[in-house]
């Protein structure tokens, strides 16, 4: 069962869209998967896109048949289309969809900047890269921003291009995938690599 958001076996989506950062969502979707979540891909169309790394991706539906009470939670990643034009527009307006209805953001790097230009980030505690990266969109959120690897503020993860594992980790906990010494343990072995945080995980049974 899902605690937070009261809708267990829903699926998780991802956004995906060409110039999507490859390594920013990962962690969070392989662990989701693990934890029995079904991950879906959600394009501008079910068009294929290719990422930043070149990996072509076939969405598995396009974002206009996408709907908040259909999901458990909707993944953002980082994109060069974020900063570069408002062909991404539509998927901040998802968020706030989403958000609107309870439904969980996830959004990183570059997300956070058209999350910014939404309005969605003008009331909520958030980070992203350095503060002036989303000062530049004009928001008015920037007595809010929280220098942190990953930030929560209700329904809303945000985090940096950097920091991959603290946004998954933020996810993970939103999820109740792990929590408490289990999550910080799955924390440590994947950011910090300390091996006694394995012993943790494997008595948990989360590995």
């Amino acid at each position: 069962m899902n605690a937070t958001t009261g809708r267990p076996g829903k699926p998780v989506h991802l956004a995906v869209y060409d110039t999507l950062a490859d390594w920013e969502t990962g962690h969070a979707t392989a662990h989701l998967a693990r934890a029995g979540h079904e991950i879906r891909t959600v394009g501008p169309t079910t068009a294929p896109v290719r990422s930043t790394g070149g990996l072509r991706i076939q969405p598995d539906l396009a974002l206009d048949d996408l709907r908040p009470e259909d999901s458990a939670l909707l993944i953002l990643p980082g994109a060069d289309l974020w900063d570069t034009g408002d062909s991404l527009a539509p998927f901040a307006r998802t968020a706030r969809a989403f958000l609107g209805a309870g439904v969980p953001v996830a959004a990183i790097c570059g997300a956070t900047a058209g999350l910014a230009r939404e309005g969605l980030l003008d009331d909520r505690d958030h980070t992203s890269a350095v503060s002036f990266y989303l000062a530049a969109t004009g928001y008015a959120g920037g007595g809010r921003y929280v220098e942190a690897d990953a930030v929560t503020d209700g329904a809303l993860v945000t985090a940096g291009p950097t920091e991959p594992v603290a946004f998954a980790r933020e996810i993970l906990r939103l999820l109740g995938v792990y929590e408490g010494e289990v999550l910080d343990a799955w924390y440590r072995l994947f950011h910090d690599s300390d091996a006694a945080a394995y012993a943790v995980l494997e008595k948990a049974g989360a590995l």
